[in-house]
């Protein structure tokens, strides 16, 4: 490729570069459109991967890439296009990727707070937030937790040097007023990092509601596959940023150029997956409402959920998780055991529908019987039929 073309089709302006869309542009038109490169003649719309290690550089080391743990073509493409889906039109959000979640989660963490400074975490966030925390504490820095719902994070608040937000909760789906708690926390001198893996971009917006970093795991239903481990952050000062992106240099914890662009390619058919995941796992929870079995039942959609009002004011999507409690660990295992169309696994997001047994992993604080279940693209009648079923055929 000459270097006109090159240039053409991955730019040099790095994750900021926002495409030509209308402001108002739709979600489906901007996810299919993110991140594409200026059209160039006889070259793809969106280039293929560019697997490299290094790249031609004479003379002083300058230009957008020198190495290849510093940055690649695709990585270029995949962030913007990100970044236009979690803050369109704010031209000053950079967005960096990861090898996986867990990365993105502790580069923000790991390179903005030093020994004495205090943390405030979700009590009841992602399983892995408690080998965080015992990781933090080990560094001298003092970790504080309260629960999602209820705001109650606010009661921690003070003295922090970084609160870090997860709404909707994973697994228990609570909900937190984002701007509220953005707004107590920069009053008191904190930073903000919201965790936006169950949202998605095209559920809510951290960034636009006050938060300093929007942090999700790629892996889910961003590229909603199955097939892929990504992560990525999205911030808006540069300084912060510059810190996130030295955290990974340092770290290493890039992802492979194939993987970024399988995420981006993924990333096209986003609004379609979750209106289609949103609405059916709506129907579902309706669906389970009736079933006597059934306690606990949690979706931030459905009218009468403890999180709705809140959801409904900063959420425009309110995701493809479904969790609720059968009555014991065992009829919660014949209950996986006897569905047809839906896979047990771990994780959520993907086209096909999973569920599990949470409590078998042993990280949260969830009855024996909780299931979370990850609505897919299937038809919804026949997920809701499947799911019905088997709960009908293992009540004894």
């Amino acid at each position: 490729m000459s270097d006109s073309a090159a240039d053409g089709a991955y730019g040099t302006e790095g994750a900021r570069k926002e495409t030509g869309l209308p402001a108002g542009a739709g979600d489906g038109t901007r996810a299919v459109r993110a991140g594409l490169p200026e059209p160039v003649k006889h070259e793809p719309t969106l280039p293929g991967p560019v697997f490299a290690a290094h790249f031609h550089l004479p003379g002083d080391p300058t230009g957008p890439y020198t190495y290849g743990r510093d940055e690649n073509p695709t990585w270029t493409l995949l962030e913007r296009a990100v970044g236009e889906l979690e803050a369109p039109g704010l031209e000053s959000v950079e967005t960096l990727v990861f090898a996986s979640g867990m990365a993105a989660i502790s580069s923000v963490l790991f390179s903005q707070l030093r020994a004495g400074d205090v943390v405030v975490l979700p009590s009841d966030g992602y399983q892995a937030l408690p080998l965080v925390r015992d990781q933090l504490q080990s560094y001298g820095i003092e970790v504080r937790t309260a629960p999602t719902g209820q705001d109650a994070q606010l009661e921690v608040l003070d003295g922090a040097r970084l609160l870090w937000i997860e709404s909707p909760s994973n697994p228990g789906l609570d909900v937190c007023d984002i701007r509220r708690l953005v707004e107590a926390a920069h009053a008191r001198g904190a930073l903000v990092a919201v965790d936006n893996t169950l949202a998605t971009p095209l559920g809510q917006r951290p960034l636009e509601l006050g938060a300093d970093f929007s942090v999700a795991s790629g892996t889910k239903q961003l590229t909603g596959h199955g097939d892929i481990l990504l992560g990525y952050v999205a911030g808006r000062d540069a300084d912060s940023m510059a810190a996130v992106r030295r955290w990974r240099k340092i770290v290493g914890a890039i992802p492979g150029p194939m993987e970024a662009w399988l995420a981006h390619r993924s990333i096209a058919t986003l609004q379609l997956r979750v209106d289609r995941q949103n609405a059916t796992a709506l129907a579902l929870a309706e669906a389970l409402r009736g079933r006597p079995e059934v306690t606990g039942l949690r979706y931030p959609g459905l009218p009468d959920d403890p999180s709705h009002k809140i959801a409904s004011q900063q959420m425009r999507r309110y995701g493809c998780v479904v969790s609720f409690t059968l009555p014991s660990r065992a009829r919660a295992d014949r209950f996986l055991e006897a569905l047809r169309v839906v896979d047990v696994a771990t994780s959520f997001g993907g086209v096909r529908s999973t569920a599990e047994r949470r409590g078998r992993w042993g990280g949260d604080a969830v009855p024996e019987g909780f299931i979370r279940m990850s609505v897919g693209a299937e038809d919804p009648a026949d997920l809701v039929a499947d799911v019905l079923r088997a709960l009908d055929e293992t009540a004894h």
